[in-house]
């Protein structure tokens, strides 16, 4: 036997790349962090629009969301709680780790809401959302496991 058969033999069909390893790695890590981001921005929203205060639901109907710039205008539909929820986890559903995601409210009152005008919001929404941020991404990398 040729000096090194065996081991030809036994090992010979064997891919031991390296290289391919790390981009599978590397595929698995985006995808998590995909999926982490978009559930930290969803639950942003949601905390948005659950902490808004509700007269016609007109405010709560108005948070929008978008990627790259901040949506611009009101949005003319008053919907529940739940339809605003749908339309925020559809839109976040195709955002990828390094884009930057708005959720804004356009709504001339929405400073005065903020700032304590409602009784039902007294300390606001974003404000109250900003602070607990940390916690907010904390419950999503222990729910991942990331």
């Amino acid at each position: 036997m040729p000096r090194g058969q065996h081991m030809k033999d036994r090992y010979g069909g064997l891919n031991g790349s390296f290289s391919a390893q790390l981009q599978q790695f590397a595929e698995a890590t985006k995808e998590a962090l995909d999926l982490t981001f978009r559930d930290v921005v969803f639950l942003v929203g949601r905390r948005l629009v659950t902490m808004s205060p509700v007269d016609t639901g007109r405010f709560r109907s108005n948070w929008q969301f978008s990627t790259g710039t901040p949506a611009v205008g009101e949005t003319a539909e008053i919907e529940g709680a739940g339809e605003t929820l749908d339309r925020l986890l559809l839109a976040v559903g195709d955002l990828s780790i390094g884009e930057v995601a708005y959720i804004v409210n356009n709504l001339p009152y929405a400073i005065p809401l903020e700032y304590g005008h409602s009784t039902q919001a007294p300390a606001g929404m974003v404000r109250v959302t900003i602070a607990d941020f940390q916690n907010i991404v904390n419950r999503v990398i222990e729910a991942r496991k990331i």
